[in-house]
């Protein structure tokens, strides 16, 4: 049996109508929207846009995020067309299952679970802070040993525990709390916009792109897998700044992928799937490089403090008030993250539990939820036990090299795909074929040579327990395997036509 068999795009199609395994079409383009801004505006914009300006790029930071964003929508471009084509729960997995063969659709979907888990547990985390430091602001006093930081978080737990119970109870129950959550956020980001304009000092802006400084070399397993292997001196500020900067805050735009996990679940895939991809990644755009340019501009890019960017920039003009608001439209947009990631991980392993890559079982619809509730509730307990008991640290970088990797897979199918199946109908075409999607696949490769050599130790170490899933119990249990989903595939709906 062949390892790189592929699962045709008509039993894709026609493995959703399982009566067992089959999820209800209820969102909109809107939810969509709502859906890919609610998970990439979170710790990106409070955090990372301070830290990315002070340590790398200067006022220039703006400039980073337009090319995060550029290297970002190239890969949405291939997300949409495929997504669009292949309307079916699991993103890049299913894709890549389609094209590329059962052993890449397993390390893409292994890989999105490391990421989409381990994500959520992260923010998770970033969540009990902000919280806790809210709380203190308002002159509440979290119990220390159970904080952020002790042996057990509690709030991080609690926060997950309360997501899953609502994501199990469905996705249109969960689309409505993350659509009220994220109007709060974008409040918030829209308020920092607009209050903030009246304290910019531009002298602030001068020099917009700071003169290049040789910067510090890492060191040992810290030290970035490019720097390792080409031997280059690393550089802050300057050009090479921006770019690195815009390495860091790439990481800001990452979210917008999980729009295709509920591909299955919108009511027009075809129409709005596209449109809520593009559509979050270009609102997001928007308004990180207008925030960058705010925060710049209040006060000198060499005293922000990275730690908390929005809030300190206002305390630094005297409105105290301003930053403790700021501080609840945290923990309201870090809920709407943590809550989003795990209906991409419950999506992917669901889409896997359908092919029986996983046991079936786990992934069963509840007949009235139209939910995989026992995969939601495994999901949801494996990641709040991993955001209350673990100290994260640097295993925020696993986030990255996995959705990297997957965006570098899903670029370089969309030309096998048009290759293969020219007759496929195409609602959204990716525009320059083949050049846009190498393209898109060589940036995220830079980027992935850009983290460092201790991730990549960890990353193999993950792929090596995945290959021995896969070879023990995949390879022979899959549907593709037994021949069922050739059988399903004579009655799959309709997917040829003009293109």
């Amino acid at each position: 049996m062949s390892v790189f068999r592929t699962k045709s795009i008509e039993a894709t199609m026609a493995s959703a109508d399982d009566a067992d395994h089959k999820l209800k079409r209820t969102l909109s383009a809107l939810d969509l929207t709502v859906f890919g801004i609610g998970v990439i505006i979170g710790a990106g914009i409070f955090t990372l846009t301070g830290r990315a300006a002070k340590d790398y790029a200067g006022p220039s930071i703006a400039l980073s995020f337009v090319v995060g964003a550029i290297v970002c929508g190239l890969a949405a471009l291939c997300y949409a067309e495929f997504a669009s084509t292949v309307p079916i729960s699991g993103s890049a997995y299913t894709f890549s299952y389609a094209t590329l063969g059962e052993l890449i659709a397993w390390i893409i979907g292994w890989d999105l679970l490391l990421e989409l888990m381990l994500g959520a547990s992260v923010v998770a985390q970033g969540w009990s802070q902000y919280l806790v430091t809210f709380l203190g602001q308002l002159g509440f006093k979290w119990p220390d040993a159970v904080g952020p930081g002790s042996h057990f978080d509690l709030p991080a737990f609690l926060l997950v525990a309360i997501l899953t119970l609502l994501i199990a109870k469905g996705i249109k129950e969960s689309m409505r709390v993350n659509l009220v959550l994220v109007g709060v956020k974008l409040f918030i980001v829209l308020f920092v916009i607009f209050a903030g304009i009246a304290y910019i000092n531009t002298a602030n802006w001068s020099p917009f792109i700071p003169p290049s400084q040789p910067g510090k070399a890492a060191e040992g397993l810290t030290t970035p897998l490019i720097q390792l292997i080409s031997g280059m001196t690393p550089s802050t500020y300057g050009v090479m700044g921006i770019m690195a900067g815009a390495a860091i805050v790439f990481f800001a735009y990452i979210g917008f992928d999980v729009v295709a996990t509920t591909a299955e679940e919108a009511r027009n895939p075809q129409r709005d799937l596209p449109r809520g991809i593009l559509g979050s990644l270009a609102i997001c755009t928007v308004l990180y490089v207008a925030v960058t340019l705010v925060i710049t501009g209040m006060q000198n890019y060499k005293d922000i403090d990275p730690k908390a960017a929005l809030a300190t920039a206002f305390t630094q003009v005297g409105k105290d008030g301003f930053a403790t608001l700021i501080s609840a439209g945290a923990v309201a947009g870090l809920t709407t993250v943590v809550m989003t990631l795990l209906i991409g991980a419950t999506r992917v392993t669901f889409a896997m539990s359908r092919d029986n890559l996983i046991p079936q079982g786990l992934g069963r619809t509840n007949a009235r939820t139209g939910t995989p509730v026992r995969l939601t509730l495994i999901i949801g307990t494996v990641v709040a036990l991993i955001a209350s008991l673990t100290p994260i640290g640097k295993l925020e970088e696993m986030v990255n090299i996995g959705t990297l990797t997957a965006f570098m897979l899903v670029s370089l199918a969309v030309p096998i795909l048009r290759k293969r199946r020219p007759d496929l109908k195409r609602s959204f075409r990716v525009p320059g074929n083949p050049v846009v999607p190498w393209l898109s696949a060589l940036a995220c490769f830079y980027l992935v040579l850009n983290l460092s050599v201790e991730t990549w130790i960890r990353f193999v170490v993950w792929m090596a327990v995945g290959f021995l899933i896969y070879f023990t119990y995949s390879r022979s249990h899959s549907n593709v395997a037994r021949g069922i989903d050739e059988a399903r595939a004579q009655e799959a709906p309709e997917v040829v036509g003009e293109h």
